[in-house]
């Protein structure tokens, strides 16, 4: 697997357990750290970008998630749909269509069977419309 793809299953991990035990998973990431260098690096980005970016990422998931509230929504899709929107707005080294196919094998390997559809959807509204988002 790829360090990337390493990294963004082990950022999904802590923003899910520090979702569950109402902490911060930069927190949780600095008292536990990551297992390989590379790896660590990317995992401490995405877990910034998503802190720094949280409002942000949650009022577009609001907007685009039709039909489902975000409370309503697993905690799991939540945080694998944050860690892509901060992706596909805020690093751009990371090609589009990578953040959302990760975002979507993420979803297949550790969600429902309806969720990688679902977070394919969300995703393709927001890359629809992404050069008019103010951020």
């Amino acid at each position: 697997m790829p360090a990337r793809s390493k990294a963004r299953k082990r950022a999904l991990d802590y923003l899910y357990e520090a979702e569950i035990k109402k902490a911060k998973a930069l927190d949780l990431l600095q008292l536990r750290g990551a297992t390989e260098l590379s790896e660590s690096a990317y995992v401490e980005k995405l877990l910034s970008g998503v802190a720094d970016h949280l409002i942000k990422i949650d009022e577009l998931i609001t907007t685009y998630a039709q039909d489902w509230d975000m409370d309503r929504m697993p905690a799991i899709d939540r945080n694998i749909l944050r860690i892509a929107i901060f992706e596909i707005l805020w690093v751009s080294e990371v090609d589009l269509k990578v953040a959302c196919d990760e975002a979507v094998e993420l979803a297949k390997s550790l969600s429902t069977d309806e969720s990688a559809s679902y977070i394919n959807g969300v995703l393709g509204r927001i890359v629809k419309v992404k050069d008019s988002i103010a951020i």
